[in-house]
């Protein structure tokens, strides 16, 4: 049985789309089989991150009221065929796919996945209730502003039904001369949230152009921000990996 993990954040521009991109290629380079999820109705963009942009026939909503199965609706990644993606619908139709109908695609992605990555739109709504309902443990992601790590607080705030260890922070986008000046912030990010710190993705001036290439970073080189990706991925697989240094 695998399971379901909810990127989240309280605002947009964190990175969560690449960060799932980037974590979801590296489980996938490391064997394992994984399913993401783009939960951001009308503003989907997981497919853009992932280089499969119109490939999708199908999205996530048709499989939740059984338009489809979720062998039908998925789409494979050329050059990482154990990397699938489910995109969200482009605009609502009808009635919106409720919590217990996202909760029985999320058992079936269990069902055939090692890994579900569910990326969760900005803000607490919508998008954010469906992942997190469906979801074993959510990564938090925040950058290193006061604005996103106070935003990031709020969030745990609405997660308090995951048990301790079910919830994790990264901090991303992080420039290499800030990091020292950082430690306190996340420090007291940590103690506020409650969160362990599960990963630090430094700021790569490749990630756009990968992005726009379509091309998850983890397939590109072996960047600092790659490694971190790598590393995370292997954390979240089970595996005990020290934090990166960046000097």
């Amino acid at each position: 049985m695998g399971e379901c993990i909810a990127v989240v954040s309280g605002k947009g521009g964190t990175g969560k789309t690449s960060f799932v991109a980037g974590v979801g290629s590296a489980m996938a380079k490391a064997g394992k089989r994984v399913l993401c999820i783009d939960c951001d109705v009308g503003l989907r963009n997981l497919d853009l991150a992932l280089g499969l942009t119109d490939k999708a026939l199908m999205d996530f909503s048709d499989v939740a009221k059984g338009r489809c199965t979720l062998e039908e609706a998925v789409v494979s990644h050329s050059r990482l065929p154990t990397l699938h993606l489910l995109t969200a619908p482009v605009r609502s139709r009808g009635r919106p796919v409720g919590e217990d109908q996202f909760r029985t695609l999320a058992e079936q992605a269990r069902e055939r996945y090692d890994f579900c990555l569910m990326d969760a739109p900005a803000g607490l709504e919508g998008g954010f209730r469906l992942a997190v309902c469906g979801a074993d443990r959510c990564v938090v992601v925040t950058t290193s502003d006061a604005a996103s790590l106070r935003d990031a607080q709020h969030t745990v705030m609405e997660l308090s039904a995951f048990p301790r260890g079910k919830l994790h922070l990264v901090v991303n986008r992080v420039r290499k001369k800030l990091l020292r000046n950082m430690h306190a912030t996340i420090d007291d990010a940590i103690d506020a949230a409650g969160l362990p710190l599960i990963g630090v993705v430094p700021e790569d001036d490749r990630l756009p152009l990968a992005l726009n290439r379509g091309v998850p970073l983890p397939l590109t080189d072996d960047s600092p921000a790659a490694t971190a990706y790598q590393n995370i991925a292997r954390r979240l697989m089970g595996q005990r990996v020290p934090l990166m240094r960046m000097k």
